[in-house]
Protein backbone atom coordinates (compact mmCIF):
# COMPACT_ATOMS: atom_id res chain seq x y z
CA UNK A 1 0.00 0.00 0.00
CA UNK A 2 1.37 3.37 -1.21
CA UNK A 3 0.50 7.06 0.57
CA UNK A 4 -1.93 7.37 -2.19
CA UNK A 5 -4.00 4.00 -1.55
CA UNK A 6 -3.42 4.95 2.38
CA UNK A 7 -4.34 8.62 2.35
CA UNK A 8 -7.97 7.82 0.90
CA UNK A 9 -8.88 4.66 3.05
CA UNK A 10 -10.44 5.20 6.86
CA UNK A 11 -7.90 3.94 9.75
CA UNK A 12 -9.18 0.94 11.48
CA UNK A 13 -10.50 0.93 15.08
CA UNK A 14 -8.91 -0.21 18.08
CA UNK A 15 -5.40 1.91 17.68
CA UNK A 16 -2.71 1.79 20.63
CA UNK A 17 -3.01 -2.05 21.09
CA UNK A 18 -4.34 -2.67 17.51
CA UNK A 19 -4.33 0.16 15.39
CA UNK A 20 -4.25 -0.93 11.83
CA UNK A 21 -1.33 0.68 9.80
CA UNK A 22 1.64 0.52 7.39
CA UNK A 23 3.17 -2.23 9.60
CA UNK A 24 0.43 -4.26 10.40
CA UNK A 25 -0.97 -4.43 14.24
CA UNK A 26 0.83 -1.86 16.50
CA UNK A 27 1.33 -3.60 19.77
CA UNK A 28 0.61 -7.18 18.43
CA UNK A 29 2.76 -7.76 15.49
CA UNK A 30 6.18 -5.17 16.85
CA UNK A 31 7.98 -5.29 20.32
CA UNK A 32 8.57 -2.06 19.98
CA UNK A 33 6.85 0.35 22.80
CA UNK A 34 3.34 3.10 21.67
CA UNK A 35 5.12 5.67 22.82
CA UNK A 36 8.69 6.87 23.69
CA UNK A 37 9.54 9.66 25.84
CA UNK A 38 12.75 11.41 26.57
CA UNK A 39 14.02 13.52 28.90
CA UNK A 40 16.78 15.78 29.94
CA UNK A 41 18.67 16.22 26.68
CA UNK A 42 19.10 18.81 23.60
CA UNK A 43 16.50 18.80 21.05
CA UNK A 44 18.38 16.70 18.36
CA UNK A 45 19.59 14.74 20.99
CA UNK A 46 16.02 13.47 22.46
CA UNK A 47 14.71 13.23 19.02
CA UNK A 48 16.88 10.64 17.46
CA UNK A 49 16.97 8.22 21.10
CA UNK A 50 13.46 8.52 20.66
CA UNK A 51 13.20 7.42 17.33
CA UNK A 52 15.87 4.70 17.60
CA UNK A 53 13.83 3.44 20.69
CA UNK A 54 10.80 3.00 18.14
CA UNK A 55 13.13 1.39 15.74
CA UNK A 56 14.80 3.37 14.20
CA UNK A 57 13.60 6.14 11.28
CA UNK A 58 14.36 2.96 8.60
CA UNK A 59 11.24 1.57 10.09
CA UNK A 60 9.31 4.44 8.74
CA UNK A 61 11.52 6.21 5.93
CA UNK A 62 12.44 3.21 3.00
CA UNK A 63 14.86 4.06 0.11
CA UNK A 64 13.77 6.12 -2.27
CA UNK A 65 11.09 7.42 -0.74
CA UNK A 66 9.11 11.51 -0.69
CA UNK A 67 8.75 12.44 2.72
CA UNK A 68 6.51 15.42 4.09
CA UNK A 69 7.56 16.67 7.39
CA UNK A 70 5.63 18.88 8.69
CA UNK A 71 6.18 21.43 11.42
CA UNK A 72 4.07 24.55 13.11
CA UNK A 73 6.05 27.17 11.32
CA UNK A 74 2.70 29.24 11.67
CA UNK A 75 3.78 31.98 13.69
CA UNK A 76 6.02 34.79 13.37
CA UNK A 77 7.79 33.89 16.38
CA UNK A 78 11.40 32.76 17.76
CA UNK A 79 12.24 29.72 19.39
CA UNK A 80 12.39 30.89 22.48
CA UNK A 81 8.52 31.90 22.41
CA UNK A 82 7.47 28.12 21.76
CA UNK A 83 4.79 28.95 19.25
CA UNK A 84 6.71 27.06 16.43
CA UNK A 85 8.36 23.60 16.13
CA UNK A 86 12.27 23.35 17.52
CA UNK A 87 14.10 23.98 14.68
CA UNK A 88 16.71 21.65 15.90
CA UNK A 89 13.92 18.89 15.88
CA UNK A 90 13.29 19.62 12.35
CA UNK A 91 16.72 19.48 10.99
CA UNK A 92 17.93 16.25 13.10
CA UNK A 93 14.54 14.30 11.45
CA UNK A 94 15.22 15.56 8.11
CA UNK A 95 19.06 14.24 9.07
CA UNK A 96 17.49 10.99 9.83
CA UNK A 97 14.90 10.90 6.78
CA UNK A 98 18.03 11.20 4.45
CA UNK A 99 20.28 8.64 6.59
CA UNK A 100 17.59 6.54 6.16
CA UNK A 101 17.46 6.44 2.19
CA UNK A 102 14.93 9.26 1.78
CA UNK A 103 14.93 10.63 -2.00
CA UNK A 104 13.40 13.81 -1.23
CA UNK A 105 12.00 15.58 2.21
CA UNK A 106 9.76 18.36 2.00
CA UNK A 107 8.70 20.91 4.43
CA UNK A 108 5.89 23.54 4.31
CA UNK A 109 3.41 25.03 6.52
CA UNK A 110 0.17 26.99 5.28
CA UNK A 111 0.83 29.94 7.56
CA UNK A 112 -1.35 31.93 9.76
CA UNK A 113 0.84 35.14 9.83
CA UNK A 114 3.30 36.62 6.95
CA UNK A 115 5.05 33.00 5.44
CA UNK A 116 8.58 34.68 4.87
CA UNK A 117 8.41 35.96 8.25
CA UNK A 118 7.32 32.82 10.14
CA UNK A 119 10.06 30.49 8.27
CA UNK A 120 12.78 32.87 8.83
CA UNK A 121 12.19 33.90 12.48
CA UNK A 122 11.41 30.27 13.82
CA UNK A 123 14.76 29.39 12.44
CA UNK A 124 13.45 26.23 10.65
CA UNK A 125 14.01 27.24 6.92
CA UNK A 126 17.77 28.05 7.59
CA UNK A 127 18.23 24.75 9.90
CA UNK A 128 15.96 22.68 7.42
CA UNK A 129 17.66 23.71 4.57
CA UNK A 130 21.21 22.90 6.36
CA UNK A 131 20.19 19.28 7.00
CA UNK A 132 19.09 18.77 2.87
CA UNK A 133 15.19 19.46 3.29
CA UNK A 134 13.21 21.26 0.62
CA UNK A 135 11.58 24.01 2.00
CA UNK A 136 8.96 25.42 0.15
CA UNK A 137 6.18 28.51 0.34
CA UNK A 138 3.23 27.28 -0.14
CA UNK A 139 1.07 28.38 -3.49
CA UNK A 140 -2.45 28.42 -3.97
CA UNK A 141 -2.26 26.90 -7.45
CA UNK A 142 -0.81 23.66 -5.21
CA UNK A 143 -4.30 22.85 -3.64
CA UNK A 144 -6.77 20.18 -4.58
CA UNK A 145 -10.29 19.67 -3.18
CA UNK A 146 -10.55 15.98 -2.09
CA UNK A 147 -13.44 13.82 -0.30
CA UNK A 148 -12.99 13.22 2.77
CA UNK A 149 -14.80 9.75 2.73
CA UNK A 150 -15.19 9.39 6.63
CA UNK A 151 -15.82 12.83 7.42
CA UNK A 152 -18.99 13.37 9.37
CA UNK A 153 -19.03 16.96 8.74
CA UNK A 154 -15.96 18.01 6.21
CA UNK A 155 -17.22 15.94 3.57
CA UNK A 156 -14.68 17.57 1.21
CA UNK A 157 -11.69 19.98 1.66
CA UNK A 158 -8.67 21.33 -0.59
CA UNK A 159 -5.57 19.81 0.42
CA UNK A 160 -1.77 20.52 -0.23
CA UNK A 161 -0.58 18.09 -3.49
CA UNK A 162 2.30 17.35 -2.05
CA UNK A 163 0.53 15.44 1.03
CA UNK A 164 -1.58 13.20 -1.65
CA UNK A 165 1.85 12.59 -3.30
CA UNK A 166 4.40 12.08 -0.42
CA UNK A 167 4.89 8.64 0.19
CA UNK A 168 5.35 8.74 3.54
CA UNK A 169 4.56 11.58 6.51
CA UNK A 170 6.07 12.78 9.54
CA UNK A 171 4.23 15.08 12.05
CA UNK A 172 6.16 17.72 13.69
CA UNK A 173 4.07 19.39 16.14
CA UNK A 174 4.81 22.03 19.29
CA UNK A 175 3.15 21.13 22.56
CA UNK A 176 1.16 24.37 23.39
CA UNK A 177 -1.95 25.33 24.67
CA UNK A 178 -4.92 26.77 22.30
CA UNK A 179 -7.86 28.63 23.21
CA UNK A 180 -10.80 26.86 21.57
CA UNK A 181 -9.36 23.09 22.04
CA UNK A 182 -7.60 23.31 24.81
CA UNK A 183 -4.12 22.32 23.54
CA UNK A 184 -2.71 22.27 20.06
CA UNK A 185 -0.38 19.02 19.43
CA UNK A 186 -0.46 16.68 15.91
CA UNK A 187 -4.17 16.59 15.26
CA UNK A 188 -3.84 19.73 14.92
CA UNK A 189 -0.77 20.78 13.39
CA UNK A 190 -2.60 19.08 10.11
CA UNK A 191 -4.42 22.24 9.73
CA UNK A 192 -1.25 23.92 8.18
CA UNK A 193 -1.81 21.27 5.17
CA UNK A 194 -4.67 22.60 3.83
CA UNK A 195 -6.12 25.46 2.23
CA UNK A 196 -9.11 26.72 1.54
CA UNK A 197 -11.26 28.92 4.92
CA UNK A 198 -10.02 26.83 7.45
CA UNK A 199 -11.62 29.62 10.19
CA UNK A 200 -14.87 27.08 9.73
CA UNK A 201 -12.61 24.45 11.32
CA UNK A 202 -13.11 26.43 14.56
CA UNK A 203 -16.97 25.66 14.74
CA UNK A 204 -17.32 22.13 15.89
CA UNK A 205 -13.48 22.26 16.08
CA UNK A 206 -13.98 18.48 18.08
CA UNK A 207 -15.59 17.23 14.75
CA UNK A 208 -13.75 18.45 12.13
CA UNK A 209 -10.34 17.88 12.90
CA UNK A 210 -10.69 14.37 13.37
CA UNK A 211 -12.64 14.59 10.01
CA UNK A 212 -9.26 15.92 8.85
CA UNK A 213 -7.29 13.54 10.92
CA UNK A 214 -9.20 10.40 8.88
CA UNK A 215 -8.05 12.09 5.67
CA UNK A 216 -4.60 12.62 6.32
CA UNK A 217 -2.71 10.23 8.79
CA UNK A 218 0.89 10.75 9.82
CA UNK A 219 3.08 7.47 9.15
CA UNK A 220 5.50 8.91 12.38
CA UNK A 221 4.28 11.75 15.05
CA UNK A 222 7.08 13.28 17.11
CA UNK A 223 6.03 16.07 19.49
CA UNK A 224 8.48 19.02 20.56
CA UNK A 225 7.96 19.65 24.36
CA UNK A 226 11.40 20.91 24.73
CA UNK A 227 9.64 23.99 25.33
CA UNK A 228 6.10 24.50 26.28
CA UNK A 229 3.51 26.83 25.68
CA UNK A 230 1.48 26.97 28.38
CA UNK A 231 -1.04 29.94 28.32
CA UNK A 232 -1.73 32.10 25.70
CA UNK A 233 -1.72 29.83 22.66
CA UNK A 234 -1.56 29.28 20.17
CA UNK A 235 0.49 32.48 19.09
CA UNK A 236 1.74 33.28 22.64
CA UNK A 237 4.85 35.58 22.70
CA UNK A 238 5.79 36.62 26.38
CA UNK A 239 8.41 34.02 27.58
CA UNK A 240 6.49 33.97 31.15
CA UNK A 241 4.13 31.36 29.35
CA UNK A 242 6.65 29.64 28.43
CA UNK A 243 8.41 26.46 30.19
CA UNK A 244 11.27 24.02 29.43
CA UNK A 245 10.38 20.46 29.78
CA UNK A 246 13.35 18.98 27.37
CA UNK A 247 11.21 16.20 26.23
CA UNK A 248 10.29 14.96 23.22
CA UNK A 249 7.10 12.25 22.84
CA UNK A 250 7.53 9.61 19.81
CA UNK A 251 4.94 7.43 18.33
CA UNK A 252 2.49 5.85 15.72
CA UNK A 253 -0.61 6.62 17.16
CA UNK A 254 -1.70 10.30 17.17
CA UNK A 255 -3.60 9.66 19.19
CA UNK A 256 -1.38 7.99 22.23
CA UNK A 257 0.92 11.04 21.24
CA UNK A 258 -1.65 13.80 21.90
CA UNK A 259 -3.46 11.94 25.11
CA UNK A 260 0.60 12.52 26.54
CA UNK A 261 0.87 15.47 25.41
CA UNK A 262 -2.24 16.42 26.96
CA UNK A 263 -1.46 15.11 30.24
CA UNK A 264 2.01 16.96 30.09
CA UNK A 265 -0.20 20.22 30.76
CA UNK A 266 -2.45 18.60 33.38
CA UNK A 267 -5.11 17.80 30.99
CA UNK A 268 -6.97 14.04 31.46
CA UNK A 269 -7.10 13.16 27.62
CA UNK A 270 -10.78 11.87 28.26
CA UNK A 271 -11.71 15.68 28.98
CA UNK A 272 -10.70 17.10 25.63
CA UNK A 273 -13.14 16.95 22.81
CA UNK A 274 -11.23 16.04 20.07
CA UNK A 275 -9.15 13.17 21.91
CA UNK A 276 -12.63 11.76 22.59
CA UNK A 277 -13.49 11.73 19.42
CA UNK A 278 -10.71 10.70 17.75
CA UNK A 279 -10.71 7.57 20.10
CA UNK A 280 -14.77 7.25 19.57
CA UNK A 281 -13.72 6.55 15.85
CA UNK A 282 -10.89 4.29 16.31
CA UNK A 283 -8.21 6.42 15.30
CA UNK A 284 -6.07 5.71 18.40
CA UNK A 285 -5.71 4.89 22.03
CA UNK A 286 -6.67 7.68 24.86
CA UNK A 287 -6.38 5.22 27.82
CA UNK A 288 -2.64 5.81 28.72
CA UNK A 289 -3.07 3.27 31.29
CA UNK A 290 -3.44 0.59 28.04
CA UNK A 291 -0.34 1.76 26.01
CA UNK A 292 3.30 0.43 26.42
CA UNK A 293 5.15 3.86 27.48
CA UNK A 294 9.40 3.93 27.28
CA UNK A 295 10.58 6.83 29.35
CA UNK A 296 14.02 7.58 29.19
CA UNK A 297 16.16 10.58 30.82
CA UNK A 298 19.76 11.61 28.81
CA UNK A 299 21.04 12.83 31.45
CA UNK A 300 20.95 9.61 34.02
Amino acid sequence: MDRRDFIRITVGAGAGLSLMGRWGLVGQQTKSPDLVVVENGQPAALVRKAVQQLGGMERFVKRGDFVVVKPNISWDRVPEQAATTNPDVVAEVVRMCYEAGAKKVKIFDNTLNDARRCYRRSGIKSAAEEAGADVEYVYERKFKKVRFESGKLVKAWEVYRDVLDADKIINLPIAKHHSISGVSLGMKNFMGLIGGNRGKYHRDFNIKIVDLNTKIRADLTILDAYRMLMRNGPSGGSLADVVIKKTVVAGVDPVAVDSFGASMFGHMPERIGFLNEAHSRGLGEINLNKLRIQKISLSA
